[in-house]
């Protein structure tokens, strides 16, 4: 089986240096250095699609351009690219999502993949108009998805539950291929929402033991629902010919994270109901600077200013391969990959990574009649 790969669009800029900010922190001031503009956006996509990787994760959040709207013009400078959207359940009716969506497929040709996030962070949930508490907000996730799946198959949905009541709802016009669900979550009530409901479960990047144990305890509760999931894993990644390159590279990164940011951001992250979020700050301790390796080539460094995915692969081409294949050996078959900057990040990863899997039978293009890429590296260190 091939291992999928997915790269990520900066609706919150770009940078040489690391954007920080998110879940429910404004983005850092080096998301000016590239303002993420259509332009952008696009030429990041196409370097994407040439490169290999399946789709696109956009965030979503009050920190970013919204995805929705993003995504549907991005994806017209594109030709088979996906994109992963990012949206919350509590801000659109389920109706008009399943409709949004089934739109989105038919004008896209089908390339549309949808990233559930239920919302860690009640201030920001309470700034959008949604007063719910953590749980609520799950519970809720759950009567959504079950709603769109339903219209998806065609089906008439009446329903009046703990939060939503629709009735007589129906699609004109149901999407084909039906989009994927995605969707994380650390917390129990999370766990349940996934067994029922979603296609693949994505966590933060974790070392792999910690991963193993999220993949078991999610595949016991589908398996008690009469369903299997795939498994993701959101990472950063920074790789070069050697490792040495590469951990200059993070070095570099490190050094320019401001101790009045950190300080800033670390507190803002601090007050997050989210449990994956406690569990990445728990990684680097807060805001220590040392010992960031928490695993072989596992550097938590970008968890001191950035919010949500705070994890990166660290090294020469090899040996990021070989941690991804540590992770496909404990059930990940699902990277959404990201790097600072992203369009020539994505050229380090997938033409010094991408072929040495492929050579391993890993991985192959997934446009079959365009050839992995070469194994060669365009950009000076």
């Amino acid at each position: 089986m091939s291992l999928t790969f997915h790269w990520f669009l900066p609706t919150n800029g770009d940078s040489r240096h690391v954007v920080g900010g998110g879940h429910g922190t404004p983005a850092t001031v080096s998301g000016r250095d590239r303002p993420p503009t259509v332009a952008y956006l696009s030429q990041i996509a196409r370097a994407a699609e040439a490169l290999g990787f399946v789709g696109a994760l956009t965030p979503t959040g009050a920190w970013c351009e919204d995805a929705w709207l993003t995504t549907a013009m991005v994806s017209q400078n594109t030709e088979r690219l996906k994109f992963l959207v990012a949206f919350r359940p509590g801000f659109v009716s389920p109706t008009l999502a399943a409709q949004m969506a089934s739109t989105f497929q038919r004008q896209s040709g089908g390339r549309l993949l949808l990233n559930v996030v239920t919302g860690g962070e009640s201030h920001e949930q309470r700034a959008y108009g949604d007063f719910l508490d953590k749980d609520a907000r799950y519970r809720r996730t759950g009567e959504f998805l079950q709603i769109v799946r339903d219209l998806w198959e065609g089906k008439t949905v009446d329903l009046s539950g703990e939060f939503l009541q629709v009735e007589d709802a129906r699609l004109a016009r149901v999407p084909d291929p039906v989009p994927e669900v995605y969707f994380g979550g650390s917390s129990p009530i999370a766990g349940e929402v996934a067994a029922k409901h979603v296609d693949v479960y994505l966590t933060w990047g974790e070392p792999p033991a910690q991963v193993a144990e999220k993949i078991a305890w999610v595949r016991a509760l589908a398996a008690k629902e009469g369903r299997s999931v795939r498994f993701g894993i959101r990472l950063h990644v920074i790789t070069r010919d050697t490792s040495e390159q590469a951990w200059a590279e993070a070095d570099r990164l490190l050094a320019g994270f401001d101790p009045e940011t950190v300080e800033s951001v670390q507190a803002g992250l601090a007050r997050s109901e989210s449990e994956g979020q406690q569990r990445m700050l728990a990684l680097h301790g807060g805001g220590n600077r040392d010992g960031l390796e928490i695993h072989p080539n596992l550097w938590a460094g970008i968890g001191l200013v950035r919010g949500g995915a705070g994890t990166a692969l660290v090294g020469s081409h090899d040996e990021v391969a070989e941690r991804i294949k540590e992770y496909q050996a404990i059930g990940i078959e699902e990277f959404v990959l990201s790097g600072y900057p992203h369009l020539e990040e994505a050229y380090w990863f997938g033409e010094g990574v991408l072929p040495r899997l492929a050579a391993q039978g890993l991985w192959r293009h997934p446009f079959a009649e365009r050839p992995a890429p070469a194994a060669q590296v365009p950009f000076a260190s």
